[in-house]
């Protein structure tokens, strides 16, 4: 089996198809933390769904109506921020995305500045919302 598929001209590695065919924390979280919701250059969506306690990414999801490559991106942010201190979590970028990926034809490294910056956006929502007292008892309906 080779470790990398040319689809349309351009070859992605093994772990973008099998995070593209079957990724991980694809779906919404009901009793999220925060939440964020990026459009990116290309026009594909991200969301992201975030947890987080004692200062540490306890889950966090994603959804996209982007292509494989974007639906890769996703899948590997999430996986790479669980666990993680926020901080950590803040500085997963899209080089770091792209580099745990296999690396990405050219005409797809946005896709995980998609990813990075979605997960960016969720992270801050979170520390915002934690500043205001008011606004942790609020809960997404």
């Amino acid at each position: 089996m080779t470790t990398k598929q040319e689809e349309s001209g351009n070859v992605f590695s093994a772990a973008v198809i099998d995070h593209a065919s079957n990724p991980r924390n694809a779906r919404s979280m009901d009793d999220a933390d925060a939440y964020a919701s990026v459009l990116g250059p290309c026009g594909d969506n991200m969301e992201m769904w975030l947890k987080a306690r004692d200062g540490r990414v306890k889950d966090v999801t994603f959804w996209t109506d982007g292509c494989g490559a974007t639906i890769a991106c996703g899948s590997m942010a999430t996986e790479l921020a669980k666990g993680k201190t926020l901080g950590e979590a803040l500085a997963i970028s899209a080089e770091v995305i792209a580099m745990k990926l296999g690396g990405l034809p050219d005409d797809h490294a946005h896709c995980a500045g998609l990813a990075s910056l979605t997960l960016k956006k969720a992270i801050i929502e979170y520390m915002n919302l934690q500043k205001e007292p008011w606004k942790r008892a609020y809960k997404r309906q």
